[in-house]
């Protein structure tokens, strides 16, 4: 008897710890337990901040291990040049004799910081066009929507080409052009998620209470849309990079001494059958890097699918 009553007793309080654990668990809470059972969104999420921690210590490292890798040494540079991959340069040198691995480091912090840069600034557009496109519609909508239209109706590296043609190259008119640019596809993520959110009945209690459409906006709708553009903008770094890249190849990006992923490969072109290294080490810098961004952004759109957990 003493035993039945020990055990109901003991089921009542794994009951009532069930129902405590349930009530404390939140969406982005049961997001990253889901997230943790991806393991290829894991291997990207690694992969991302070992390129970050890369990027933010590289200028520390880099010029005690590899040497200068931005202002060659004329002396060495004819015996240095366009060594193939060894021990003291895992990733060869290039025709002036800096050390490729180390100048894959320096861009690092160029692709990266023009990635993020670029994508909070077009997230920001979009967020905001989008809002009040979701949200108010008629007037606004119209009106928000052909403009996207026009935007997208124009090839997107032609139209960044013409910009920085126009503004000049640099790191700055480059992170400017791809984030004023890449807006629209953010803003019809933003507009749909408001379309769905703004029909719920929480939303009707407090537009019925007198609340303000911003507090409504801030407070009710864009906490519960903002997991997609999470998702999408986490995939927007990875495009990001990509353009810089595209964009540095051209000739319109970064420009030297400065190094960048996709000015390495314009330059390692020319030297591609004898020295294929320096088309192969950052071209598969970018590849790695873009292909984390965009397995990281699916995990988090699993992981966020709560219809589909």
């Amino acid at each position: 008897m003493i035993s039945f009553a020990f055990g109901k007793a003991r089921a009542a309080r794994l009951d009532a710890e069930g129902r405590a654990a349930a009530q404390n668990r939140t969406l982005w809470g049961d997001a990253l337990r889901r997230l943790r059972k991806n393991r290829l969104a894991v291997v990207a999420f690694f992969w991302i901040v070992m390129m970050v921690l890369v990027a933010l210590t590289g200028r520390m490292w880099v010029p005690i291990i590899f040497g200068d890798v931005m202002y060659p040494d004329s002396t060495i540079a004819a015996t240095m040049s366009r060594l193939p991959p060894s021990w003291q340069h895992p990733f060869g040198t290039d025709s002036l004799g800096l050390d490729v691995m180390g100048r894959i480091a320096y861009g690092a912090q160029m692709s990266l910081s023009i990635g993020v840069i670029a994508t909070m600034i077009s997230t920001t557009i979009g967020l905001l066009l989008g809002s009040l496109s979701g949200y108010f519609g008629g007037l606004f909508d119209a009106v928000i929507m052909r403009i996207t239209d026009m935007f997208m109706a124009v090839p997107y590296t032609l139209f960044t080409i013409a910009l920085l043609a126009v503004l000049g190259p640099g790191w700055v008119n480059i992170f400017m052009a791809i984030g004023l640019l890449g807006w629209t596809s953010i803003c019809r993520v933003v507009r749909s998620a408001f379309l769905q959110v703004k029909e719920n009945d929480y939303v009707s209690a407090a537009r019925a209470l007198g609340a303000s459409d911003f507090r409504i906006i801030l407070r009710h709708i864009l906490p519960n849309s903002i997991a997609s553009v999470v998702v999408y903008s986490t995939m927007s770094i990875g495009t990001a990079i990509l353009s810089e890249s595209a964009l540095s190849f051209l000739g319109l990006g970064i420009q030297p001494p400065e190094p960048s992923w996709g000015l390495m490969i314009s330059e390692g072109q020319t030297w591609l059958a004898s020295a294929p290294w320096l088309v192969i080490c950052p071209g598969a810098a970018i590849l790695t890097t873009v292909l984390a961004f965009t397995l990281l952004g699916d995990g988090l759109r699993d992981a966020l699918d709560v219809k589909g957990n």
